[in-house]
This record gives structure tokens, sequence and C-alpha cells, in this order.
């Protein structure tokens, strides 16, 4: 997600923002309807009650962060109709993002968003990069595993697919994985992918994914063949790069996804475990 689009995006989830007399920061239904690009309230209400079932799971209280309010609106002419709404906490927010479509950008936005404690821009940034990248590298590994079970239904050799994948590096890098993970420091037990910054993965499943495609469009069978395929599509990617200015084997290697998995998942679970309630009227 481009920088532009997190700063704008951020301002106005921001805007939208409000607090309670106990300082606890909500948003209404509404607004966040708006935010999260649905059009109807009868669908969006249906991802609001997804996401109430999902905080019992969680073993909180739903009316802490879904409280039904009724507020007057203007419909024209100066007169007004009363219609409902509820009051979200940040973590019911969280919820409704959650069971959301993740593939649009508003809600990839919110998922991250509502995530963190701190609505400092440079933090959501930082986080929705790191979000991208386990993504990226998640989509990966299923591309890898399709391959690698469609090498073995072609070949019946379960280690041609690590050949095939060594070979397919050698004309993206222009190194073997062996000789890439020696460049960028990386221990010869953990997978090269782990390690690579998120333009690079995202290249590696392209050509995995071509590679796929053609095997099935075109019905290859044997394992040279298959390998030949794996080569050219690496090829045309790396072609791809260079030509916007991108050396894929020059690039630094970035932290351990291992790693960057386990402190997104303990964010998310440190969150999950405290979130802010709104007080009821008896409180």
């Amino acid at each position: 997600m481009k920088k532009e689009i997190v700063k704008h995006l951020t301002e106005d989830f921001e805007s939208y923002a409000n607090q309670t007399e106990n300082g606890i920061e909500f948003w209404l239904a509404r607004d966040l309807q708006h935010l999260l690009g649905y059009t109807e309230w009868r669908n969006f209400l249906k991802i609001i009650n997804k996401a109430k079932t999902s905080c019992e799971t969680t073993v909180h209280i739903v009316l802490d962060h879904f409280v039904d309010i009724n507020k007057m609106v203007k419909i024209g002419s100066g007169t007004e109709r009363e219609i409902n709404d509820i009051m979200l906490t940040r973590f019911a927010c969280y919820l409704i993002a959650q069971n959301g479509d993740p593939k649009k950008e508003q809600i990839a936005f919110a998922q991250n968003y509502f995530a963190v404690q701190t609505r400092k821009f440079e933090i959501i940034e930082q986080r929705i990069k790191d979000w991208e990248r386990l993504n990226a590298r998640h989509k990966l590994s299923l591309s890898e595993k399709e391959l690698s079970e469609l090498i073995y239904e072609r070949t019946g050799n379960d280690g041609d697919f690590g050949i095939i994948r060594s070979k397919g590096d050698q004309a993206l890098f222009g190194y073997s994985t062996s000789k890439m993970k020696k460049k960028l420091d990386i221990k010869q037990n953990r997978p090269l992918a782990d390690f690579l910054p998120t333009i690079t993965i995202k290249a590696k499943d392209f050509a995995t994914e071509i590679t796929i495609f053609n095997i099935n469009d075109k019905d290859i069978k044997s394992g040279q063949q298959i390998s030949w395929e794996h080569i050219r599509n690496n090829k045309g990617v790396r072609k791809l790069l260079l030509e916007r200015g991108i050396k894929p084997e020059e690039l630094p290697p970035e932290e351990d996804v291992k790693k960057l998995e386990r402190r997104v998942k303990s964010e998310d679970k440190k969150f999950i475990k405290n979130p802010d309630k709104l007080k009821s009227e008896e409180d």
C-alpha cells in the first residue's frame, strides 16, 4: 500500500473518531460503513453481527464494545428522522475489519489501523508494510505447495520440486538458492523467501503462478519441461524487474518472517486481551 494512500486513510479514519466523557475512543457504525466502503447498511450489519460473535469468542462482553443508539439525521427540507446506529470501540472496529474482505484496500488498512493502540502515521505505515510482507510470504507458500504437488502428480518424484525451484531462483537472481543464502548470510536450513523483501517474494510468487498455469494449460508432463517452463518464467519476471531498475539479487535481506509473524501476533494478542471498553450508563 502506497505511503500516500496510508496517510490519506489515516487522516480519514481519524476524522471520524469520537471520545466518551471518560476519554474512550469510539466510532459510529454508520461512519465506519462509509470508511470501509460498504454501500448498504443491511449488508454492513451482517459483518457487525459476525464481529459480535467474534467478540464473544474472545470472552469479551458484547455490550462493552457495541452499544446501540438512536440519532437524528437530516433528510432534506429542514426535516429530520431518527435512525439506528451503534457506538463501536476500537476493538469492535478491529473485529469488524477482521470479518471483512482484506482484498478491499480500506479493510486491509482498517485491520492494521485498529490493531495498534497509537494512531501515529509512521507506526500504522510500518504495521501495514509488515502485514503486506507476511501476506506475500503466505501466498508464496501456498503457490509453492501447489506447484510441488503438481510436479509430483506429473513426475512421481517428490525431489524434483527443490531442484526446479532452485533453477527458478538461478534464473531470477542469477544465483542458485544456496548461493543466494550465502550472499545474504542466511542459514542453509532456512527458506530463502523468509528473508526476502516483499517485492522479491511477490516476484517469486508471480513466476510460480505462471508456471502452475502453463503446466495445466499446456498439459506439461515431464520434469525437464516443467523445469524449462519455470526457468523461462523467472527469467521473464527478472527482465521486468531490471527494466524497472530493480536488481533482485542486490536487495538487502529483511527481518526473518518468523520473528515478524510472532511480533505481529503478540501485538494482536495484547490488544485483544485488554481493549478499552465503553462505559454503560449504569457505570
